[in-house]
């Protein structure tokens, strides 16, 4: 039986929730010039001056508030998916016989060690999978940079496929819908159902990063599939940062609204997460709570990422079979 690699690619986190592994992490991710798209010297003086040197210690605390037994949550969630991608593909898959493992754009485990040692293993077809539903030069585009410099320094390169996007994957919508419905039965359901999204800068999108627009087409999808009426949801952009003008409208201000008009209860989705990280366990789940608490309203959920959830491992599963086609 042909023996195929797939590289699932997640974000990346520091290695322990202190000071100081923050700060290493901090200094590669934001040095990205796919992340942060300022002029290099101005730049440099921000992050340098006024990031690295507070930040750390704010954030250490944030993760320190989050931290799992076994590590940092996303991590342990992108080794509990390898480990269900893995036993999905051995139970399910006749053509061929998958090896997965895993690797983060910043941080350890890399992605060109994960492909060293696919190939080493004997794998000469890859697929690389970035766990981003939706594109964006900011998240999509560093892996296909580090494939690129990856493929630069093999002799005899093997054939690679790359999971650009899934956004609009009927396989993912079906996931996503079946779990709120889950949600729902154990919760009830809410007044509003907000979709939040990772936001970028207004000006990315200006320039060509098609990430807002692909977000709009997996909110509507989602509530089509959930038979949402208008008026009952709404999608809104999280996480901005600097004085630049992100992507809106924003989540918390919206959720500031709802609440000093009359919205009683609300629950939260963030479709643009595999899995649950600092962004969602802590930013999502707890600092919008109390916003919308804070401002009259009386019942708020977060409903968690897919994680390693049957039907996302499903889903992930089908679109890699589309994407290895053939082979």
């Amino acid at each position: 039986m042909d023996k195929l690699g797939v590289v699932l690619v997640n974000l990346g986190t520091p290695e322990q929730p202190s000071p100081a592994s923050v700060r290493r992490f901090l200094r590669q991710f934001l040095s990205d010039t796919r992340v942060v798209e300022l002029p290099r010297w101005l730049w440099w003086l921000i992050l340098n001056l006024f990031i690295l040197p507070w930040r750390p210690r704010r954030v250490a605390k944030l993760y320190q508030s989050i931290w799992m037994e076994q590590g940092s949550p996303m991590r342990v969630i992108l080794q509990r998916q390898q480990q269900a991608l893995s036993l999905w593909l051995a139970q399910n898959e006749t053509l061929h016989s998958w090896q997965v493992l895993t690797a983060m754009t910043y941080g350890e485990p890399t992605l060109a060690a994960a492909l060293d040692h696919l190939v080493a293993s004997g794998s000469s077809r890859l697929v690389v999978f970035p766990l981003y539903p939706q594109y964006s030069a900011t998240t999509t585009a560093p892996i296909m940079d580090q494939l690129g410099q990856w493929l630069r320094r093999q002799r005899n390169q093997p054939s690679i496929r790359f999971v650009r996007d899934y956004h609009d994957y009927p396989a993912y919508i079906q996931a996503l819908a079946q779990h709120v419905r889950d949600f729902w039965q154990e919760q009830g359901r809410p007044d509003k159902l907000l979709m939040s999204f990772h936001g970028i800068p207004q000006d990315n999108h200006r320039r060509g990063d098609p990430y807002p627009d692909e977000c709009r087409v997996t909110a509507q999808a989602l509530a089509d599939a959930l038979q949402l009426p208008e008026g009952a949801w709404l999608m809104s952009f999280q996480s901005r940062f600097g004085a630049q003008i992100w992507m809106q409208p924003y989540t918390d201000v919206t959720l500031k609204n709802w609440a000093e008009q009359g919205v009683e209860s609300v629950q939260v989705i963030c479709p643009a997460f595999s899995a649950d990280c600092l962004e969602t366990l802590e930013e999502i789940a707890e600092q919008n709570r109390e916003i919308f608490l804070d401002h009259g309203g009386k019942y708020y959920s977060y409903i968690p990422a897919l994680n390693d959830s049957p039907v996302h491992i499903q889903a992930l599963a089908e679109r890699l079979l589309q994407e290895s086609a053939g082979w």
